[in-house]
């Protein structure tokens, strides 16, 4: 059975959008390497990842304004490209949003937003109205762009996207040029209608807090390839390799060897199942799991299953973040630097001498490449 009738089985209906094994080249180089997704109405997907990494690229092959070199796109089951059949950009149904808004100064926001509708007069000024009205700019709606803010000017560009009632619609970065202050807010309102327009979306960004704020499903894109896919929360709690958790939040790595599955570290022996004898692992931890001991110092009772055994460090640097303070550790095992992030204020002098233990239950083990 192929994936797409698979996908189909699964959920009683064809994805809105599926695309398969997309590859596409630049010369000698690969930027798009055999990428696949599905995507079901009212869905948010995420392709996430750092810049030049193929997701544009990706974007731009599944509007039809760029070519694939081998792959297959899919709407509602029905093929609108491969290397042989095209159909062109604007027979698609596909909808584009991007980082600039891309309005035209010398319209109105209603001829605008109307830009690309057909028919009557009467139906295209009702259909304007509509979505002006739920993006909250009717009052708007005889205004000049520039007469707009931003975050007015993107709830425009929104309107007009949605307009033609498309059934995909694809962002490429559209919130990174609001103001921070702006974004939380316009991404909330945005999301919602598209919701509720029923429409899949595959937004593009290099934003972790972007992905895991909007999408139901995020697909990790690095080099060209798609190395992990799945819920937010998922993406975030079980990371694929010490570069995925990475991408995600600052990280702490402590090194060892694994010696018959185990590996010996300052804070307690770790399983390193499957490890080769002598191999390098690294456990990887982030600050928000790493925590100061002032009971034991070190001493005290037994390790715990959750906790281990406590490592001294010496405080490097303390500062203050708003909700928590950051504190870096210079250990005394290695020399290696460690992060901890502390609730509240606590800003210990820099040589501090400090002792901590770690979420044994948030730290990830990974053989080093």
């Amino acid at each position: 059975m192929s994936p797409k009738d698979q996908s189909t089985l699964a959920t009683g209906q064809a994805p809105r959008l599926e695309i398969r094994n997309l590859t596409r080249h630049f010369g000698d180089r690969t930027v798009v390497n055999g990428v696949s997704l599905t995507i079901q109405p009212g869905q948010v997907t995420c392709l996430l990842g750092p810049s030049g990494c193929g997701k544009s690229t990706t974007l731009r092959m599944i509007a039809g304004v760029d070519m694939q070199d081998s792959g297959e796109i899919y709407v509602d089951g029905e093929l609108i490209c491969d290397t042989v059949f095209r159909i062109p950009p604007e027979r698609r149904q596909i909808g584009l949003m991007f980082q600039d808004f891309a309005l035209f100064p010398h319209m109105s926001v209603a001829d605008n937003v109307a830009f690309g509708l057909t028919g009557q007069k009467a139906e295209k000024r009702a259909r304007v109205e509509e979505l002006l009205e739920k993006v909250g700019l009717l009052w708007a709606i005889d205004e000049a762009p520039h007469q707009l803010s931003g975050g007015e000017q993107q709830r425009v560009a929104l309107a007009r996207a949605l307009a033609p009632r498309p059934r995909i619609m694809l962002m490429d970065e559209p919130f990174s040029g609001l103001d921070n202050r702006l974004r939380d807010g316009i991404r909330d309102e945005t999301l919602a209608l598209l919701k509720e327009e029923d429409t899949a979306v595959l937004l593009v960004t290099h934003e972790p807090e972007e992905a895991l704020r909007m999408a139901d499903e995020v697909a990790l894109m690095r080099d060209g390839n798609i190395v992990q896919q799945g819920s937010p929360y998922n993406i975030y709690n079980a990371p694929v390799d010490r570069d995925a958790m990475a991408f995600f939040s600052d990280i702490n790595i402590i090194r060892g060897k694994s010696n018959g599955a185990l590996t010996d570290t300052p804070f307690g022996q770790f399983l390193t199942p499957g490890c080769a004898e002598g191999a390098a692992v690294e456990i990887v931890i982030r600050p928000q799991h790493l925590h100061l001991d002032f009971d034991r110092a070190g001493q005290g009772p037994a390790p715990t299953k959750v906790r281990g055994q406590a490592a001294a460090g010496v405080v490097e640097r303390a500062r203050f973040m708003g909700n928590e303070s950051l504190v870096e550790f210079r250990m005394e095992h290695d020399g290696s630097l460690l992060k901890a992030t502390v609730p509240n204020v606590f800003i210990p002098k820099p040589g501090t001498r400090l002792w901590l233990t770690l979420r044994r239950d948030r730290c990830f083990v990974f053989p080093v490449k």
